[in-house]
C-alpha cells in the first residue's frame, strides 16, 4: 500500500504561492511534519537559509539547517510545467517526500508528490 501524503489546505496555498511569486525561478521549501506507517502529515513549510533561485535550479546549503528530524520533505516548483522529479530531485532528495509544483501553480492537480525512489504518492489537501 501506498503512503498517502496529508497537507493542510493552508500550508498548501503557501507553496502555490511560493511558485507563484518565484516564477520563472524555481522555489525551494522545506516541509515540516510526521510520518506514520501509512501517512505522511506535512504541518509546516520552511524556508531554508541561504536558498538560491534559479532558473531551472534552486538550492540551499544543507550544512547550514540545524539538527530536525521533524523535516519529512522538500517542496519546490517546475517552471516548466512538467512535475516530473529530475535526476538531481531524486538524488539530492532531503527526507521521506519530494514535492513538485507545476506551473501554472493554481490546483491540485499542479501538484504531485514522490518518495525518495521516485513512486507517486496519494496527495489529500484537508
Amino acid at each position: 500500500m501506498s503512503k498517502r501524503v496529508t497537507v493542510q489546505r493552508e500550508i498548501f496555498e503557501m507553496i502555490l504561492e511560493s511558485a507563484r511569486r518565484l516564477h520563472p525561478k524555481e522555489t525551494i521549501l522545506l516541509l515540516r511534519g510526521k510520518a506514520s506507517k501509512n501517512e505522511i502529515n506535512v504541518s509546516e513549510v520552511l524556508i531554508p537559509p541561504l536558498a538560491t533561485y534559479g532558473r531551472g535550479f534552486s538550492a540551499f546549503p544543507t550544512h547550514m539547517l540545524p539538527m530536525d528530524f521533524s523535516i519529512i520533505g522538500t517542496a519546490h516548483s517546475h517552471p516548466s510545467g512538467n512535475p516530473t522529479p529530475s535526476i538531481e530531485d531524486l538524488n539530492h532528495s532531503m527526507g521521506k517526500i519530494i514535492l513538485i509544483v507545476a506551473y501554472p501553480y493554481s490546483r491540485k492537480e499542479d501538484v504531485v508528490t514522490y518518495n525518495r525512489d521516485g513512486s507517486k504518492l496519494l496527495l489529500q489537501v484537508t
